[in-house]
């Protein structure tokens, strides 16, 4: 039933962009664009990126602490980005996105106040981590965000390691992370702001030095493992309507010895696509991240993630040109035939079909 769904709402993705979005009427780079969330530096976007946003160029812009100074100031950015997307070709609203998982990682203030180990340590934890969906929901939905890339679905294993040391994990039973990871969920997207669980298929087993945004990291987890621990939150937030999944940087020799997971297709199409039967919009971790040291430029490792499976490409370096090098080497392998362009045009269109289901 799970792969059924995924093989609909592709046909669906792509029916859309081809619909709303004049997808034959789209450049390639236009097309490449709608793959690409984008970053800047400071409390003020630059004008390159609000061009590209007129021209239809980009999916979306991620949002960290540097570019927010108050509620107030980053609901009047978002005004202006919106402003720009109004003479795009791509009829869609854009993807305003940060991570508003709670407790010390949240990027505006307010809610969600607890951290995802404080919800799983509540009275009622299921009642929490409604509460927490339903506040980080509203919370971005007021400053006019409509993606959170929240929740951290990684069943932690040991006290103090990558993941619980910032408690960014409900619990070590992945059970429990499964229910509440769904009820994160549900809440928040009943407010109209997409949710995103990560990092699949798991960080949970990295030890507390071991953080894929400075340098590689193997997780030596046997495959059995990764399906019944690190995998099994995933299928409750899927049955749930879950948006979009991000995916780690991780390496994980059981499944893929030569590639971080998001640059897998053994991970992205066959264990979340074809084994999960997920059929929303992949999103990858930071493009700049250390852990990919060894697979070349901004523009290769973009083509490599396509490649995989990832429907859109995380430039979080803060400096727009970073998009623009994913997208301009996107836009190249699309026309010349190195990514798949059926499969390239419905990775656009799962991508175009969130945007048009999300309000700005």
């Amino acid at each position: 039933m799970g792969k059924l769904f995924g093989l609909i709402t592709s046909l669906l993705a792509t029916l859309t962009l081809c619909g709303t979005s004049h997808a034959s009427a789209l450049t390639p780079r236009q097309i490449a664009g709608e793959r690409v969330i984008y970053s800047y530096s400071g409390l003020t976007p630059p004008q390159s990126l609000l061009d590209r946003i007129s021209a239809g160029e980009a999916a979306g812009v991620i949002f960290f602490g540097d570019n927010i100074s108050s509620k107030a100031q980053i609901a009047s950015v978002v005004q202006q980005l919106v402003k720009a997307n109004k003479t795009s070709p791509v009829k869609a609203p854009l993807l305003l996105m940060t991570d508003q998982e709670g407790g010390m990682v949240r990027r505006l203030p307010g809610e969600p106040t607890l951290s995802e180990k404080q919800v799983g340590q509540a009275s009622d934890p299921v009642a929490a981590a409604t509460a927490a969906g339903t506040g980080a929901g509203r919370n971005l939905a007021g400053a006019g965000m409509n993606v959170n890339l929240a929740p951290v679905l990684d069943v932690y294993r040991t006290e103090g390691n990558f993941i619980d040391k910032y408690g960014r994990s409900y619990s070590n039973d992945p059970n429990v992370v499964s229910s509440l990871g769904k009820a994160f969920v549900t809440a928040q997207q009943q407010t109209g702001v997409a949710a995103t669980v990560k990092h699949f298929p798991g960080l949970g087993a990295a030890a507390a030095g071991q953080d894929t945004d400075e340098e590689p990291v193997t997780l030596d987890v046997p495959q059995a493992t990764l399906r019944s621990v690190d995998e099994l939150p995933y299928p409750a937030s899927i049955s749930a309507g879950v948006k979009l999944v991000m995916v780690s940087w991780a390496t994980y020799p059981a499944l893929d010895s030569a590639h971080p997971a998001g640059l897998s297709p053994a991970i992205v199409r066959q264990e979340l696509r074809n084994r999960l039967g997920f059929g929303g919009v992949t999103i990858t971790d930071a493009l700049e991240a250390g852990s990919l040291q060894a697979f070349g430029t901004t523009g290769q490792r973009a083509v490599t993630a396509a490649t995989a499976g990832m429907d859109l490409i995380l430039c979080s370096a803060r400096d727009a040109t970073q998009g623009d090098d994913a997208a301009t080497a996107l836009a190249s392998a699309y026309q010349s035939g190195q990514l798949d362009q059926d499969d390239f045009t419905a990775a656009a269109g799962r991508v175009t079909a969130l945007r048009a289901s999300l309000g700005s």
